[in-house]
């Protein structure tokens, strides 16, 4: 009789200790999950980053290369633009849209969890660019920037 009670007790306890190395697990793998979600997002982040600057940089030179001044419609504040526009835009706080092409920005499309905001503060010969993106990911906001100098390379 005691050696029926003892395997029962035994299948309890084996029960019980692959109960929790299962809820471990699963607890792993959910947590693994979200956070391959936020390393996507602050990839995409990063990308939108580097665009911003290289918008402002781009802009500069095709001022230089249609013999206008370097710094021309590159003013103090807070812009905002495509990948393909040639000027800025005051930043309103929109969120940028998934466009068809596949490229982010303002025209229609899917909109996204992600704002861009660039800050140009000109002094003399330099132009600081910070590029903020902000993006709101399982209720919580996160953001990343950059800055930037850039120069008037032509004498």
């Amino acid at each position: 009789m005691s050696n029926k009670s003892f395997t029962l007790l035994e299948t309890i306890v084996a029960i019980f200790v692959l109960s929790t190395g299962i809820l471990a697990i699963s607890s792993l793998i959910s947590y693994f999950i979200s956070a391959s979600s936020i390393s996507r997002q602050r990839l995409v982040a990063a990308y939108l980053v580097q665009e911003g600057i290289e918008i402002v940089r781009n802009l500069r030179d095709n001022n230089l290369i249609n013999l206008r001044n370097w710094d021309e419609r590159l003013n103090n504040g807070d812009w905002q633009a495509d990948f393909d526009d040639f000027s800025l835009s005051p930043y309103t706080g929109a969120f940028l849209n998934l466009e068809s092409s596949g490229f982010y920005g303002y025209g229609p499309g899917v909109q996204t969890n992600f704002r861009r905001k660039i800050n140009l503060q000109k002094s003399g010969d330099t132009l600081t660019i910070r590029v903020d993106v902000e993006w709101r990911e399982r209720g919580r906001w996160h953001s990343l920037s950059a800055t930037e100098k850039i120069y008037n390379w032509q004498p």
